[in-house]
């Protein structure tokens, strides 16, 4: 599904502003719009999950759903038919995102789980990686024809979701009857403690200083990248990303996982003032691969936080709560982007992004004593 995702997000930006027409404005709005889409639809199917232990069925509807919605990028011909298959998209994201990022924890020892989140964002990784990669060589192929890259994207959406329901076999939940499978309060939110709170407003300080990766392809295009090499820059932040989650993870194993995150906000920073100062190709290259190494210091071991926090049978619903909140702040994020870019260009947009980074990585450097680690639940 990365691999068909990644097709379209890496020219989708260009498409929409070039060929529909889009304003940067516009663009920060559906970007944001979709992903808080994405972050409410975890929240209820993330409590689902936790009511019915079962992870599989929900996942499998998510990804259905996704695929659905790749022949509408490639027929659309006006930016509101791209924002409903944006939106559709990342609701189809939202469904299946909490019950897999919990079925990850359901299987994992609790002393590896650092590593298992960094693979698995790892291999999500390398499907962002492939995708413009193969967008590069179907535009030379067809002549920089977006619609018909966009067209292909389909096939691989169709084979993701033939995989996900013959070829997964998910394990029964443990220690838990089938009647209290099903039941949930919401008063059981109160049951959360505050470490996991702790983690959700860090993670909301994270996506507040890490705009969508969309004007990472706008940059690449203002600074004279042809159309059909605009995928470069995702392939350069993703194979970044790929290489440095597991490392990322297994680090974060032995050591206190803030010290890890801080250093992947320290690496925010520096992007953003490379994306910001070098007005070139090559400067654009090298900001997208250290953003790279930001999100892999940084998504994986989010999610190894909120599992380490939140108690087994919450799990879901504490991943669908993080995401919520994580989404709800990239899209102020987004937006903020967007109207920067209009208004004032995309060196201040990225110089702001920097300057929102150092804030955020002061306040997580101040407030560190207040964070403890659960090292004991780990290695028990």
């Amino acid at each position: 599904m990365d691999v068909s995702s990644e097709m379209i997000h890496a020219l989708l930006p260009v498409f929409l502003v070039s060929a529909l027409g889009a304003s940067a404005t516009l663009l920060g709005v559906i970007e944001g719009v979709a992903e808080g889409l994405a972050s409410v639809t975890k929240v209820v199917s993330g409590a689902w999950s936790d009511r019915t232990g079962s992870r599989k069925g929900l996942a499998l509807l998510g990804y259905g759903l996704a695929a659905l919605t790749k022949p509408v990028f490639a027929l659309a011909t006006t930016p509101l038919e791209v924002f409903a298959a944006r939106c559709v998209d990342r609701v189809g994201k939202g469904i299946r995102g909490a019950p897999r990022d919990a079925l990850v924890a359901d299987v994992t020892p609790a002393a590896s789980r650092g590593a298992a989140y960094g693979l698995r964002q790892a291999l999500d990784t390398v499907g962002a990686f492939l995708g413009p990669l193969l967008a590069i060589a179907l535009l030379a192929a067809y002549h920089d024809d977006v619609r018909r890259v966009f067209a292909v994207a389909i096939a691989p959406a169709v084979l993701s979701v033939a995989v996900l329901a013959l070829g997964v076999r998910e394990p029964p939940r443990a220690g838990r009857g089938a009647r209290e499978a099903t039941r949930f309060r919401g008063s059981e939110l109160r049951s959360l403690p505050a470490a996991f709170w702790l983690v959700v407003a860090i993670g909301a300080v994270f996506t507040l200083a890490r705009f969508s990766e969309a004007f990472l392809v706008l940059r690449a295009r203002d600074v004279g990248l042809p159309l059909a090499l605009v995928p470069v820059v995702m392939i350069a932040m993703n194979a970044v990303y790929a290489l440095a989650s597991t490392p990322a993870g297994r680090l974060s194993d032995r050591l206190d996982r803030r010290l890890v995150l801080a250093a992947g906000l320290a690496v925010l920073v520096v992007a953003d003032c490379v994306l910001a100062s070098v007005a070139s190709v090559v400067g654009t290259l090298i900001g997208a691969g250290l953003w790279g190494l930001h999100m892999g210091l940084s998504q994986g071991l989010l999610a190894a936080l909120v599992a380490d926090t939140a108690p087994a049978r919450l799990r879901g619903t504490a991943f669908g709560l993080f995401n919520l909140v994580s989404g709800a702040a990239l899209f102020l994020a987004s937006l903020a982007a967007g109207v920067l870019w209009e208004r004032l260009g995309p060196a201040w947009t990225f110089a702001c992004g920097a300057l929102f980074a150092a804030l955020a990585l002061a306040a997580l450097l101040a407030h560190a004593r207040r964070y403890a680690e659960p090292r004991a639940r780990r290695a028990a």
